[in-house]
């Protein structure tokens, strides 16, 4: 399993909005000043955590986003999640019911099981103001 850029800036853009916003919005221009990220990435990923309703969004010369919950809140689970989709190690955890054929008798379901729930905790332990400490 490997957490993409996108990924990877989404924590970072979440984590810059947190220690930033003061209570207000956060520019978009600002935030790819501060972590050197093309606004035009971080506008794919504010996406995103929009639609996942992480980020509330504001338009005009006083917009920008922020958080749409505190940041002991959130986990970098969350918000990691809403930019990979579930964080499975093998295709066969993928949907809710195990379609493989072998499920029944693969001997290492459990083995995968386990790696995906240790990350998933992992990941999931760790707050957005966490990070930003």
């Amino acid at each position: 399993m490997k957490i993409s850029s996108r990924g990877r800036y989404a924590l970072r853009m979440m984590i810059d909005i947190a220690e930033n916003s003061a209570g207000g919005w956060v520019a978009i221009k600002d935030i790819s000043a501060r972590q050197e990220i093309s606004v035009k990435y971080l506008e794919q990923i504010v996406t995103h955590l929009t639609k996942a309703k992480l980020l509330r969004s504001g338009r005009g010369p006083q917009g920008g986003y922020m958080l749409t919950k505190a940041p002991e809140e959130y986990t970098a689970g969350e918000i990691v999640r809403a930019i990979e989709g579930d964080l499975v190690p093998v295709a066969c955890l993928a949907d809710d019911k195990n379609l493989c054929s072998r499920h029944e008798v693969c001997q290492t379901l459990g083995f995968w099981k386990g790696l995906r729930d240790v990350v998933n905790n992992y990941l999931d332990s760790a707050t957005l103001k966490d990070l930003t400490r």
